[in-house]
């Protein structure tokens, strides 16, 4: 205490005084540099996660385009993307029925998933209680969380023989069945995605429809849908994403023959499973194992002109 009282006593001179001073924007500076340090580190690991995500992109791009554009060359575009004969045996490669299948049963998975998946979307965001949403989100993550070839296995067992009894056919694996399970598997990313979008929209946009006279559901309908447009769109392009790029689950119930989709009771074969079929038996360098990579150039050129001409009609209607 004395101590103490002998330093606090103690007058402070001019010059130790000014060594504090200067002392304490030195150690300022140096929390400072640290801070700076932490930042730079972290914005450039911020960059190279970015770049790498590109890089991989750019990557998958130049390989399957230097996989695939020689044999599309040397059989003829013509010939590889409009004919509709596909026999390796008598090298003869046409791949539109593979392309009207994709087309048709992504189309026909997209016509009864999204409205369901947008509908199921605004009920857990607008309208459903706490319990209620508890239990839809439950069961909609459980279907996220199913492996695809689950799917395949139980639309196999249950769905391919329903459609056969229903409709008296000799085969229920059909672009039918095709149709029904990919809109099921597409579900759980529309209907995430969107519900996120429509939870982001201001809740003033809401209440000020509802000051207006609006009743609630016109409210969801006109005011709360339109905001949250940008969302749903992203929601439809990863539906049809997974729609498109689905392979093991639909190899077992389309049937998987390489038929044109005159019917959805005809037995089909889809781009991805043309590939996952064939990709063991084609023989390494031949030209029947070549045109494989072809169908996968196709498949990734498609699926990036669905992006394009989406985001295209989000931008113009954001403008609008």
């Amino acid at each position: 205490m004395e101590n103490e009282k002998i330093l606090a006593d103690t007058p402070v001179t001019p010059r130790a005084a000014r060594l504090e001073t200067q002392a304490a924007p030195r150690r300022g500076s140096g929390s400072r540099s640290a801070r700076e340090a932490v930042e730079r580190i972290v914005h450039g690991v911020f960059f190279l996660c970015g770049f790498v995500a590109v890089a991989c992109v750019l990557l998958i791009s130049v390989y399957l385009i230097i996989s695939g554009l020689p044999p599309i060359l040397k059989i003829g575009a013509a010939e590889f993307l409009f004919g509709d004969t596909w026999a390796p045996k008598q090298e003869i490669y046409g791949i539109l029925p593979f392309i009207l299948t994709s087309v048709a049963g992504t189309g026909g998975a997209v016509l009864i998933g999204v409205p369901v998946g947008i509908l199921t979307a605004m009920f857990l965001s607008k309208v459903a209680n706490a319990k209620t949403a508890a239990v839809i989100r439950t069961a909609v993550s459980l279907l996220a969380g199913i492996p695809s070839v689950v799917y395949g296995l139980v639309g196999m067992v249950v769905l391919v023989p329903a459609i056969q009894r229903a409709f008296g056919l000799s085969s229920g694996a059909n672009l039918l069945a095709a149709i029904v399970v990919l809109a099921i598997m597409i579900l759980p990313s529309i209907i995430n995605v969107a519900e996120t979008s429509l939870r982001a929209v201001p809740r003033e946009y809401e209440e000020a429809s509802l000051a207006l006279g609006a009743t609630h559901i016109e409210t969801i309908f006109r005011v709360s849908l339109p905001a949250a447009r940008s969302g749903v769109a992203t929601a439809v392009v990863l539906g049809v994403g997974r729609a498109i790029g689905e392979a093991m689950a639909i190899i077992m119930v389309s049937g998987n023959v390489a038929n044109m989709p005159a019917s959805l009771f005809t037995p089909v074969r889809f781009l991805t499973t043309a590939i996952t079929s064939e990709m063991n038996y084609a023989p390494m360098g031949s030209l029947w194992k070549q045109s494989l990579f072809s169908i996968g150039l196709v498949l990734f050129l498609f699926i990036m002109l669905i992006n394009v001409v989406l985001n295209v009609f989000i931008k113009r209607k954001k403008e609008g």
